[in-house]
């Protein structure tokens, strides 16, 4: 092996890998070279290579900041960490323990500990943060026992109620969590609703946050410090660009407005938060005055001076602009209040877990993350997807997400606080792209998807403080486990409780036929689909074949009257494994009728043995569109489309609510 392969390895990059098809491939060495480069590992020569390799064994000599175990198993830390001998533990409860560190073969062994949460252990001159988590996540038999659980998965912007507001935010969500937990759902699963860039109305995609330690604002409820949605088009679309500037005259009106008991309640807000909370408000502010000024997309395109968040020019921009910086922390305090009484309004209804939170894979390098804490995250990549299934071309999207060396060197703080964040309201979490905690396909920006690379994340870390913080927060836990998925994962997420997403269109046997509801995972979450794929009334009319050719896609068809043909064969597939899974009867309806097809796709999810079913608000009502088109920006209107009509009347159609009637009562049977 040449040693640019050696260096590739030693970094974390998977030379060789297998794609979702099976067939072998290999990263080129000139992508490898790239790759290596951005992540601080210069591989241009052979001097270079031999420097680098020196700086990883220096990296992973003085990652022993932090170690992982589970509750009553032995810890083994490197050697490099210290000597065996006498060392301290302290407890998260401030209990101290006089322990023995003994030396093995394998490493330094540190006796089992036997409470789980946040320790610190002494060993020399040395403090190591020891997480000790539970052996799994918090599950739903943890939550309810032996029940199977639905619900829908809606995006929060499409949503409609009696407001006639241009989008929908989280006041309509509350009212949808009311209406569905009325007709017996025990969750609704939500799109992202991470901070975005409030003064640009052209980002408004939910997995391209600025930040996911703090808020969408624009989702914030006006109704709650007594101000009212703009009334605006009530068109099939979203306009974004009129809506968002809409939205934010109308929230600071309602700052401008603020009672004292609200300054005091964002006041008391501001400090708990404390400098991050801080930061972030600043970068709201910084963004809206460079954005006006110039258009600067990201803090990259300010000038060098505010680079700094603790630098002098952004402590005296935060002073001149105090008032801005305030409005971006009210904000976030009226989100949050928007938010929890969200959660709130569903579990008073009496659904059993309420919101599930959806936790996007990263995070745009140009936003408030990159800008507090770039440290934090992978420079000059870019998170995406290899050619497979639901990508033909593989993605890249264009965010970047958590270098593994930085997690190790900060004791994994800017995950914890993640999941903390996206726990905070929910009672479950879906976790976007849960590949990535394995592993990350890593492509250099502006390059093609095909020119990346894995590489390696802690997952064994990754998992335990999962588990952990599932604990705390009584949430359950989704991992978005479609694509290409490494061996051993999905055993090791059921090891864990991790719930794998079991999507109707993917679950096939070897010939390709549709699986029986009956051998359907039990510890996963059946679904009629996600917010990527075609709905049930698009696939079988095939639209999702007709977007991959008016786009120009790559297809395993000839052309489309082959992909077409294709198609007709599965809906006969289909079919055949409705009706033998008793959901439906008589003759295969055509594709331009999918209403039976929709009732019966939505009974057989219920009739699944998993025990949490959730099928997307789409499907609910029978549209043929879907959300949102991977791999495609202005080519297809992503994140844009609106429900018909208000939740609660779309609920109470007859043909809804019979088809929801049914699908209730298949997972109560």
């Amino acid at each position: 092996m040449s040693m640019l392969h050696d260096l590739a390895q030693a970094a974390g990059l998977q030379i060789d890998w297998e794609d979702a098809m099976g067939a072998p491939q290999r990263v080129s060495d000139a992508s490898l070279v790239t790759i290596l480069a951005a992540l601080g590992y210069p591989a241009d020569s052979d001097a270079a290579m031999a420097d680098s390799m020196t700086r990883i064994a220096r990296d992973h000599d003085s990652a022993c900041g932090f170690i992982s175990a589970v509750v009553g198993e032995p810890l083994l830390l490197p050697t490099a960490c210290g000597e065996a001998g006498p060392a301290t533990l302290i407890l998260e409860d401030g209990t101290r323990r006089d322990i023995m560190v003994e030396a093995t073969n394998a490493g330094l062994r540190v006796p089992a500990i036997d409470m789980i949460g946040y320790h610190r252990l002494t060993l020399g001159a040395r403090d190591i943060r020891v997480a000790i988590a539970p052996p799994r996540c918090f599950s739903i038999e943890d939550a309810v026992g032996d029940r199977r659980l639905w619900g829908p998965a809606v995006q929060i912007a499409a949503l409609r109620d009696d407001s006639d507001s241009a989008f929908g935010d989280f006041g309509t969500l509350a009212r949808t969590a009311r209406a569905f937990a009325a007709r017996g759902a025990d969750a609704i699963a939500i799109s992202p609703v991470h901070a975005l860039f409030p003064a640009d109305a052209s980002r408004f995609s939910p997995y391209a946050p600025s930040t996911r330690l703090f808020l969408n604002i624009l989702y914030a409820d006006p109704a709650l410090v007594d101000a009212e949605a703009a009334a605006s088009d009530t068109g099939d679309l979203i306009d974004w660009k009129n809506a968002i500037p809409d939205r934010l005259r109308i929230l600071r009106q309602a700052y401008d407005r603020r009672s004292e008991a609200v300054r005091a309640d964002v006041a008391a807000y501001a400090a708990k938060g404390g400098e991050d909370l801080e930061r972030h408000a600043r970068f709201d502010a910084l963004h809206a005055h460079f954005f006006a000024e110039t258009g600067a997309q990201g803090w990259r395109d300010w000038p060098a001076d505010y680079h700094d968040p603790h630098g002098a020019a952004v402590t005296r921009f935060s002073a001149e602009h105090a008032d801005a910086v305030g409005f971006y922390l009210f904000l976030q305090w009226l989100a949050k209040r928007s938010l929890d009484e969200a959660q709130r309004a569903a579990i008073d209804s009496g659904m059993a877990l309420g919101l599930i939170a959806d936790l996007a894979v990263g995070m745009d390098s140009g936003g408030s993350h990159a800008w507090s804490r770039p440290d934090d995250l992978l420079t000059g990549l870019s998170i995406g997807a290899p050619p497979d299934l639901l990508g033909p071309d593989g993605q890249s999207w264009g965010i970047t997400g958590f270098s593994p060396l930085a997690l190790q060197r900060t004791g994994f703080e800017p995950f914890i606080a993640t999941l903390r964040a996206a726990l905070d309201h929910a009672g479950g979490i879906r976790i976007d792209h849960a590949l990535g905690l394995r592993r990350l396909w890593v492509v250099p920006e502006g390059a093609s998807p095909t020119e990346g690379a894995y590489l390696a994340m802690p997952v064994d870390d990754l998992f335990r403080l999962i588990a952990l913080e599932s604990h705390r927060a009584r949430a359950v836990v989704i991992g978005e486990d479609l694509g290409t998925v490494p061996e051993g994962f999905r055993p090791a997420m059921d090891a864990m409780a991790m719930l794998g997403m079991r999507v109707l269109w993917f679950e096939r046997n070897a010939e390709g036929g549709f699986l029986p509801a009956k051998d359907y995972a039990t510890d996963a979450a059946a679904m009629t689909g996600t917010h990527d794929l075609a709905t049930v009334a698009g696939w079988w009319r095939g639209r999702d074949i007709e977007w991959q050719w008016q786009l120009g896609r790559t297809s395993r068809a000839a052309n489309e009257a082959a992909d077409q043909a294709a198609r007709a064969n599965e809906r006969t597939s289909l079919w055949a494994a409705l009706v033998a899974a008793g959901v439906t009867e008589g003759r295969q309806p055509a594709p331009d009728d999918p209403g039976r097809v929709i009732d019966a796709a939505l009974a057989f999810i219920g009739r699944t043995p998993s025990v949490l079913a959730i099928v997307p608000m789409e499907d609910v009502i029978g549209a043929v569109e879907q959300p949102n088109l991977p791999g495609t920006i202005d080519e297809h209107p992503n994140w844009r489309r609106r429900m018909p009509a208000a939740t609660g009347t779309l609920l109470a159609r007859p043909d809804i609510a019979a088809r929801l009637a049914a699908f209730d009562t298949e997972r109560r049977s």
